[in-house]
């Protein structure tokens, strides 16, 4: 990485270490920003501090919100990286887990996981993330299918191929929760997304997924870059087309649909920080992996935050503050691709 690449991603780590704090600190129950940093120094081991914190300070730190903040971190992470993923591989701007319905297709995987969870009990806590990645292989497979007849897979197809799977995944969750009962709840949780009620459990299970994405993706600039060339240039450069582009949207396939088995659907989070990164740092995957990685924990972890405080006592669901920034901005980019091509 050279100069400017390190002072963004130096920055970047200072910003979500500051992030963090204010996040700790925000909330129905405000604790003062000494307090937060003394109730995290005080679980380093051999840092024993005298307590100057009640219980109920530190349960709501250490207990409550840290777990959370991590969990918006990973979350964000996972699904940012996913998006430069699927815009590289695809080729497309506009690309990205939930625009082309791969969250949806998870969270039906997940939903029919809670209603037919007794059959598959012996997988334990690995049985959401397990059926949300066969639900996410599924919608890809089927957008790729229906835009397999053309040549240039251009925008409009892609979108339109990704609304067909986000409208049939859609009305088979419809079905699911009028067929669901007392688990209707837990379903409609799936289709709005949030961080709220989660523990240390779900950041552990989420963590290794989001490493081995990482380390398998932060491998593949290389191949990123090539393929961004078009696929008869990755053939001529000795780069296997199909069978690269098949592992890397796997893999990426994989962060999608654990984050959402775990959080629910959050969209719009794997367009808007990977184009936005990528106009600002360029094109090179060697860079825009790393920064990418880093500001989309960054924004999932501040839109959590405007979820749990902007209305005070209540929480609305994430999902629905990525999708009032997200919207606008795909919107943004839509009518932008679409002057380009006319």
């Amino acid at each position: 990485m050279n100069k400017k690449i390190l002072l963004w991603v130096g920055g970047l780590i200072l910003l979500l270490m500051f992030s963090m704090i204010l996040s700790l600190m925000i909330g129905s129950v405000s604790v003062p920003p000494n307090l937060t940093v003394r109730i995290l120094l005080n679980h380093l081991p051999f840092l024993n501090l005298e307590p100057n914190w009640s219980i109920g300070q530190e349960s709501i730190v250490w207990n409550l919100r840290l777990p959370r903040v991590f969990l918006s971190l990973l979350v964000g992470a996972m699904l940012s990286i996913a998006g430069v993923a699927f815009q590289g591989v695809l080729r497309n701007p506009l690309a990205d887990p939930y625009i082309l319905g791969v969250s949806s297709g998870a969270a039906l995987g997940a939903a029919m996981t809670i209603l037919f969870g007794h059959q598959i009990g012996f997988l334990g806590q690995f049985s959401l993330p397990l059926f949300a990645f066969i639900g996410a292989i599924i919608s890809l497979g089927l957008v790729i299918l229906l835009t397999s007849t053309q040549h240039i897979r251009s925008n409009e197809i892609l979108i339109l191929a990704g609304v067909v799977i986000q409208a049939f995944s859609g009305a088979i969750l419809t079905f699911l929760i009028a067929l669901s009962g007392e688990k209707m709840q837990s379903i409609i949780f799936w289709m709005m997304g949030s961080l709220a009620n989660h523990d240390w459990i779900d950041v552990r299970i989420l963590l290794p997924y989001f490493l081995v994405g990482l380390l398998y993706l932060g491998t593949q600039y290389r191949e990123l870059n090539i393929l961004a060339l078009g696929e008869q240039a990755a053939t001529h450069l000795g780069i296997e087309v199909e069978k690269k582009k098949f592992y890397i949207l796997t893999v990426a396939s994989l962060l999608a649909a654990a984050a959402v088995s775990i959080v629910g659907i959050i969209g719009f989070v794997g367009l808007i920080i990977p184009h936005l990164i990528r106009l600002l740092t360029g094109p090179n995957h060697r860079n825009l992996l790393p920064i990418s990685t880093l500001a989309g924990a960054l924004f999932l972890l501040w839109a959590d935050t405007i979820a749990r405080t902007i209305i005070p006592s209540r929480e609305i669901p994430i999902g629905v503050v990525t999708a009032m920034i997200g919207a606008p901005f795909f919107a943004y980019l839509l009518r932008k691709g679409i002057r380009r091509e006319h």
